[in-house]
């Protein structure tokens, strides 16, 4: 029983240094675009203080070397992480990812560290000190849930890494079976959580991992149809254009051709005008007749 338990704990230390690797993409992306974007730095400031709180308790128990050495890794990765994102966050994500890190990491891990030394004595002090992990271990779990929010309003997975999601699992599964053959429930305990939470975890990422893609083919589609109806709009003005130039032409050439006439007229006389009038037979200009033959 203590070489299966042994066997889970070391796979479970191999599978969490691929927990700890598995955010590299997400920070390469940072890198890129050298800005943190829609990232958030709370699970990996809950996960440095994760890691630290398990090295306390595993001080606090007998037989729990590999508790110390995947845990110590796990703080230097987190602080790589931690810092790397302070470098590239805006001035309102730097101030709330050191305000976080005081209230964790310094002020609440002193606090516990001195009330348990001062306050417990003995198996007590594990006790309580395993409570406080097991409630921050779901913390981890539930910690990558808060981008779930997000991921539904926006119907994109780019801010939840999916080899994060599965590691965390596969990791539950290791520290799982390890607690239970150790009867350490405050490691088994938090596990059955984050097994369940990761799987929530991948059926949303399988669920939404196509949606953007639809939706940029959609606003292309939408910027064609655009183009086409602006194109087809100039067309219609332009036509009309030239159906007015057609028009003004026409007048022109009509106008040039009526307007000699006027001339003509003026030079008819007043007997001859009163005789059109009553009905006499005048016989017109050649001027006139020439015009009307026209």
């Amino acid at each position: 029983m203590i070489h299966l338990a042994f066997t889970f704990g070391l796979l479970g230390n191999i599978v969490s240094f691929m927990v700890f690797l598995a955010p590299v993409p997400t920070f390469y992306k940072i890198y890129k675009k050298k800005s943190t974007e829609g990232f958030q730095s709370v699970p990996y400031v809950i996960g440095l203080f994760s890691a630290m709180l398990w090295i306390y308790y595993a001080f606090l128990k007998p037989d729990t070397t590999l508790l110390i050495t995947i845990n110590s890794v796990g703080c230097c990765i987190q602080s790589f992480y931690i810092c790397f994102f302070l470098f590239y966050a805006t001035k309102k994500a730097k101030m709330d990812t050191v305000k976080l890190l005081l209230l964790l990491n310094f002020f609440g891990l002193g606090l516990i560290i001195l009330l348990t030394q001062f306050l417990a004595k003995g198996s007590n002090r594990a006790q309580i000190v395993g409570w406080i992990c097991l409630i921050f271990s779901l913390c981890v779990f539930v910690a990558p849930l808060g981008i779930v929010r997000q991921v539904i309003k926006t119907k994109s997975v780019e801010y939840m890494p999916f080899l994060l999601s599965f590691f965390l699992t596969l990791s539950a599964v290791m520290w799982f079976f390890y607690g239970l053959l150790r009867k350490d429930y405050n490691i088994a305990i938090p596990n059955v959580l984050g097994f369940t939470l990761g799987v929530l975890q991948m059926v949303l990422y399988v669920i939404y991992k196509n949606a953007k893609k639809v939706t940029k083919e959609v606003k292309i589609a939408e910027k064609e149809n655009t183009v086409t109806i602006v194109e087809e709009h100039k067309i219609s003005e332009d036509k009309l254009k030239e159906q007015i130039i057609d028009v003004v032409k026409l007048s022109a050439m009509v106008c040039s051709e009526i307007i000699p006439i006027v001339p003509e007229l003026n030079e008819i006389n007043m007997p001859q005008l009163s005789g059109i009038i009553n009905g006499e037979k005048i016989k017109p200009k050649e001027t006139i007749e020439a015009s009307v033959e026209v």
